[in-house]
């Protein structure tokens, strides 16, 4: 239920702030939103699987975190972002 190494590293190269950057919030938050698309998607099909649905929710927790940080920070960066992501706030 988690990406492939190669969605991974197209989400990196899409998201990056600079050539090598793995680290940044955007290219966290970008990983984060893919995992957590593909797990929605598993519960489509297996609806009653609750040890990962708390994943899920954590996963979201953890996103919302570092969006907030960005917000915090820079404005503009975090507009940007959920502009590109499609996720609304």
């Amino acid at each position: 239920m988690s990406i492939t190494a190669e969605e991974k590293t197209r989400v990196m190269k899409e998201f990056a702030t600079k050539e090598g950057d793995t680290g940044s919030p955007e290219v966290q938050v970008a990983i984060l939103t893919s995992r957590i698309a593909t797990l929605t998607e598993h519960f489509k099909t297996h609806k009653k699987d609750n040890h990962s649905r708390r994943g899920l929710l954590k996963l979201v927790a953890q996103r919302r975190k570092l969006l907030d940080y960005l917000r915090a920070r820079e404005e503009s960066r975090y507009q940007d972002l959920i502009k590109r992501l499609g996720i609304r706030r």
